[in-house]
């Protein structure tokens, strides 16, 4: 950890933040990551959540899952049954967040083999770039083992289009007159 050029995370006193610019950057990273606990807490448990926040400036910020109007109607009374409107649009709206999740987990794992792939073919630009000597020293125990087998397969290949060389240049060539 040597020439480390921040301090890294610490803990923040809880207290009033003076400055605006500071106070307003604090608390748009701040109500994002309770809207963030809020939805792995619908994720995990399976609960229905009501958050809403007001900025600095006034700004309401929200977070309900699955609708406002369940969220709301089972606070102001636990008992009750929804309606048959209320239960469909919480269906609904259930539905549609686990399509969009399963969206964003495919789009994640084609995203990592994009890099994956992108970060292949930068170590292949850099190894031409290099040349193949010097990058042998970074390859790692699988490449190498590979190359080595790529190697052998080259090597026998050589060896038998000589050997062929060899035995037709010593048989002659009846056409060639020699």
């Amino acid at each position: 950890m040597e020439n480390k050029k921040t301090k890294g995370r610490q803990k923040i006193p809880m207290r009033k933040i003076e400055n605006e610019k500071a106070l307003l950057t604090s608390f748009s990273k701040r109500h994002l990551g309770l809207f963030k606990t809020a939805s792995e807490l619908v994720t995990e448990f399976d609960v229905d959540i009501g958050i809403i926040v007001f900025s600095p400036t006034g700004k309401p910020h929200s977070f309900f899952h699955p609708i406002v109007d369940a969220v709301v109607s089972r606070f102001q009374n636990p008992d009750m049954q929804l309606s048959d409107d209320t239960h469909r649009a919480m269906v609904f709206a259930r539905n549609s967040v686990n399509q969009l999740k399963k969206k964003l987990e495919e789009l994640d794992i084609k995203e990592k083999v994009e890099i994956d792939r992108t970060n292949y073919f930068d170590k292949m630009t850099e190894t031409r770039q290099k040349g193949w000597w010097e990058s042998i020293e970074q390859l790692n125990e699988d490449e190498v083992s590979k190359f080595e087998a790529w190697l052998n397969v080259a090597s026998f290949t050589m060896h038998y289009h000589l050997n062929q060389l060899i035995v037709s240049s010593s048989l002659g060539c009846g056409s060639c007159g020699v």
